[in-house]
């Protein structure tokens, strides 16, 4: 499945959100206009769908109604989303799924439901409150999407949450995962067990992704050859490859002696060719050269072309976005007012709509529109 469209209302910095999704979309915007808020509307239809989640504790672990509901709601206290979905090998596969929820002004004051609607190929196949929602309002505590007792004419959307994957890997917690305690993150979104990852996909596949990365890895760390996995004495799993020099013997290197780009690249290459569901990316070219940042939005295309994954690239990237081959119906741009954060699909800017019709790439046309107003009072603190 591809989200195809995405409505939200009162979800965080946005008041409300209407725009389309392509296989390949990227977000731009000044800091602190909600890019990884954005993000996270997807991890929380995640959380919903998840064994051990549900609705009370995707709530809960974004600390309550209150903390998600945008500021600028005023009248309206009810949180909204609706995301249009395509099935990718069944052209008549349209789904939309619909939530709304609100807090409960007494007692425990628990989340519940306003409404929940699915849809296929419009025509309705659930909608909430039901007879027996009327009949106990607890129920309304509860999605039929987290049920498998109730979700089974629309599991694939269940399913398709579920398995919605966010990816920034930490190379300090990838080196050293034993110095940080504390309970795993679920998902493991920062790689605090990526290497247990690794080592746990079956031989063939894991040997195959290992390979590819190895062959990409060769236009940044030209020296590093024959990436592999591999277990210590102890059982530790860790990634080692032969580091080329001038001496005539090669050294082996393990991941504690990568630097952090080659970490960050192979986290970003494994998470491109784990799986074939909704990808999330958070800044994937942190500690990257920039030549390398430029070549990502290729390599991601092509990838894409053979497993139809859909990705979405939150970024501040300018050589990112250099890429001729990014079109303006893939950029969604934030940009923010004292009423929250608006969102706004590239093409639909005329000025932007016109400087890439006459070849300019995105992040000319774009990318100043995203340039904070008063960017230059940090000048101030010169001497």
């Amino acid at each position: 499945m591809n989200i195809s469209h995405l409505k939200l209302t009162n979800w965080r910095n946005f008041r409300k959100v209407d725009v389309n999704l392509g296989v390949r979309t990227f977000l731009i915007g000044p800091n602190a206009s909600g890019k990884s808020n954005f993000l996270d509307v997807f991890k929380f239809l995640r959380d919903i769908a998840s064994p051990g989640g549900g609705l009370q504790k995707a709530v809960n672990d974004r600390g309550g109604i209150p903390k998600i509901r945008c500021l600028a709601a005023r009248k309206e206290s009810q949180i909204e989303i609706e995301v249009h979905l395509n099935e990718i090998k069944n052209s008549r596969g349209k789904w939309i799924y619909s939530v709304g929820i609100k807090q409960d002004p007494r007692g425990y004051r628990l989340p519940y439901l306003i409404y929940e609607k699915v849809t296929k190929n419009d025509k309705l196949i659930l909608e909430r409150p039901d007879a027996e929602d009327e009949k106990d309002k607890l129920r309304l505590t509860q999605t039929h999407l987290e049920q498998i007792n109730a979700n089974f004419e629309f599991r694939k959307i269940a399913d398709f949450f579920e398995s919605i994957y966010y990816s920034h890997l930490v190379p300090q917690l990838l080196r050293y995962p034993d110095q940080f305690v504390g309970p795993p993150v679920k998902n493991d979104p920062f790689g605090r067990n990526f290497l247990e990852k690794v080592i746990n996909t079956p031989e063939k596949t894991r040997r195959s992704r290992l390979k590819k990365i190895e062959k990409a890895l060769q236009s940044a760390v030209p020296h590093l050859k024959q990436l592999t996995d591999t277990r210590d004495e102890r059982g530790v799993p860790h990634l080692e490859a032969v580091y080329e020099h001038w001496r005539p013997k090669a050294g082996k290197q393990r991941e504690e002696q990568f630097s952090d780009g080659t970490l960050r690249l192979i986290g970003f290459l494994w998470a491109i060719l784990d799986g074939d569901s909704l990808l999330l990316l958070e800044e994937p070219e942190l500690s990257l050269h920039s030549g390398i940042v430029e070549q990502l939005p290729v390599l991601i295309w092509r990838i894409q072309s053979k497993r139809k994954r859909q990705v979405i690239i939150s970024t501040h990237s300018a050589d990112l976005l250099s890429d001729k081959s990014i079109g303006g119906e893939e950029v969604l741009i934030l940009k923010t007012y004292k009423e929250g954060t608006k969102i706004q699909q590239a093409s639909d800017d005329k000025d932007i709509k016109n400087l890439l019709e006459g070849g300019l790439s995105i992040v000319d046309a774009a990318f100043p529109k995203t340039r904070p107003k008063d960017v230059k009072q940090l000048n101030l603190f010169d001497d």
